[in-house]
């Protein structure tokens, strides 16, 4: 019964508004009392007069900003560190700035007022209630969500999302107009000077590529420095005496089981030292991989310790040697990652960090970590590959030894990039081991026919470079010879390492002249074995297989499946009488 009087309240409230209604002259001024007596549950309802609900004030019309704002000059990307805009996208940095919405887009539902009378259901219900102040009684008893609330996305810019999600630059001709950066430059007169914070310079090397990865300028200037303060530190006055930590990244890369930490860790200290000299006082050695977690740790401990509560960290290294990814990695070991503006965009394009990041919530206290782009090595062979001779290159998986048994007179390629000659041998035979990206085609053969398949093969089975122009355009093909020894067959004794390519390890018992062959001005380098084994089973004489290879004979061999069919319509055309060329029939007329 009171279900249906709440249902018919609203008509008779403006039965008794409407005083000249004839059936019921007396309501408006009779008292309550003279209600008739067949709606007694009315009376405590319509006790009162009824007010008029308040006069509700339009809402002002919303504002939509029709031109987008433009960012500041000093917002960098917390993904790269490039300055950010929003103005050219073929510029670097640009971003899109999320669409305009308009302020009252959320705005509540304006409130239930007596005349509604579409809500029925739920006065029955009893849910909601009448008056301005319903919508703030629902969201008094609306239950508390005990969802998380969401993290605000971080906007970063369209270089770096393109990296993130697609692996590739989008605008690949706005490389060219990123400048590159120079450490000693930019970094190095802090170091130099006598007073500041404490200073700790973490010099990354990649494991597959070390002496073509490492910071060689950097290391020398950490060393001068080091040396101009030394007697400063020792007299007790102030002075910066800068630091360095050595860290040898992708350490998965390399074959672990016939690896001996120890081995590794000396002959890495060795090598940077025969790079940046005998000053270079290192402070710790670390072997680490970002990838799979080893020696992460220790390496975040240890640089804790050095920095102190106020130091400075560079992380310094060549392109592509993996300092994002590592401060990344840091950055979960500290479980500070939460704390960062979106983390550090990682990819295997080379030159992927542009600028200076900061990188807070990792050392503690009042410590600074920063992350510097990568150093363009010009000594490097992969600075002279496009991106996609540089997929070819590129060592992602661990390695595997590919071993030949040559003799005096045989040479192996390492694509179009290198080739070994082995000129003279005191004994009657060497082993090479090639050690460089399985993607890599090799070929072994005589050297007399070396100029033949430079002539004939390269860009084509003997990629990189791709394609035949790009031959000509990665420089003159010079020679360097060597001279080597050794007393075991069974282990490599000796590397030539190619910078930004791979090594041959060498292993015989005698001496040998070797002739290797690359572009002018990448470096070559001597040096000790890093790698001992060499692979129980041999390859064979001419092309390595590989999808490369496979696919330029399919190639070849349909030019000259062409060139032949070619020649033979030739032969019967020529053999052929000559016969009078017949009138052209014409056209047929289609209608439409």
């Amino acid at each position: 019964m009171l279900s249906h009087a709440r249902r018919l309240q609203p008509a008779l409230r403006r039965l008794l508004r409407a005083g000249a209604a004839p059936s019921l002259p007396h309501l408006p001024s009779a008292p309550h009392s003279q209600i008739p007596k067949t709606f007694p549950l009315l009376r405590r309802h319509l006790s009162s007069p009824p007010t008029p609900p308040p006069p509700t004030a339009s809402p002002p019309p919303a504002v939509v900003s029709s031109t987008l704002p433009a960012v500041s000059a000093n917002t960098n990307c917390p993904g790269c560190g490039i300055a950010m805009q929003s103005a050219d996208p073929a510029l670097p940095g640009f971003f899109n700035l999320p669409s305009p919405k308009s302020p009252d887009y959320r705005a509540r539902l304006a409130p239930v007022t007596d005349d509604d009378t579409g809500i029925s259901a739920s006065l029955k219900t009893g849910h909601l209630r009448e008056g301005p102040d319903s919508s703030r009684d629902v969201d008094a008893a609306a239950p508390l969500s005990t969802e998380p609330e969401k993290k605000s996305k971080v906007l970063v810019c369209a270089r770096c999302h393109s990296l993130r999600h697609y692996g590739h630059v989008k605008r690949a001709d706005a490389e060219a107009l990123l400048p590159d950066f120079d450490f000693v430059a930019a970094v190095g007169p802090r170091l130099a000077s006598p007073s500041g914070a404490r200073s700790l310079v973490l010099l990354l090397a990649d494991a597959s590529d070390f002496d073509g990865s490492f910071p060689r300028a950097v290391a020398r200037l950490v060393a001068v420095a080091g040396e101009a303060h030394h007697a400063d530190w020792r007299r007790g006055a102030p002075s910066n005496l800068p630091r360095a930590v050595l860290v040898v990244t992708k350490l998965d890369l390399l074959p672990t089981p016939e690896l001996s930490p120890d081995d590794v860790h000396a002959w890495a200290q060795s090598r940077a030292r025969a790079g940046a000299g005998a000053d270079l006082q290192l402070a710790g050695v670390h072997l680490v991989s970002a990838a799979r977690g080893w020696g992460v740790r220790d390496l975040l401990h240890h640089v804790r310790e050095l920095a102190g509560a106020r130091g400075k960290v560079w992380a310094v290294g060549a392109r592509n040697v993996g300092k994002s990814t590592l401060l990344n990695a840091i950055a979960r070991c500290s479980g500070a990652e939460g704390g960062l503006q979106g983390t550090l965009t990682e990819a295997p394009v080379p030159g992927t960090t542009l600028g200076v990041i900061r990188v807070d919530g990792v050392l503690g206290a009042q410590a600074k970590l920063f992350d510097t782009p990568g150093l363009l090595h010009g000594h490097q062979l992969t600075s002279r590959l496009t991106l996609e001779e540089q997929k070819l290159v590129q060592v992602r998986k661990e390695m595997r030894p590919r071993t030949y048994r040559l003799k005096a007179g045989q040479s192996i390629h390492m694509g179009g990039l290198a080739r070994l000659d082995i000129e003279d041998l005191t004994v009657g035979s060497i082993y090479v081991t090639v050690w460089a990206s399985p993607l890599l085609p090799l070929h072994m053969g005589k050297t007399e026919n070396a100029a033949s398949m430079m002539k004939d093969h390269f860009g084509l089975q003997l990629q990189p470079p791709i394609g035949e122009k790009r031959v000509s355009e990665l420089g003159k093909w010079v020679r360097k010879l060597f001279k080597v020894s050794g007393d075991n067959w069974d282990k490599n004794t000796m590397d030539i390492a190619i910078s930004g390519l791979g090594w041959y390890g060498i292993s015989l018992k005698g001496e040998a002249v070797l002739g290797l062959w690359t572009y002018d001005g990448v470096d070559v380098v001597p040096r000790s074995s890093l790698v001992h084994e060499r692979a129980s089973i041999f390859e064979e004489a001419g092309f390595s297989v590989s999808k490369i290879v496979s696919q330029a004979d399919s190639m070849t061999n349909k030019l000259k499946g062409n060139k032949k069919t070619n020649k033979k319509k030739d032969s019967k055309a020529s053999s052929s009488p000559s016969a009078a060329p017949e009138p052209s029939e014409p056209a047929a007329v289609i209608d439409a």
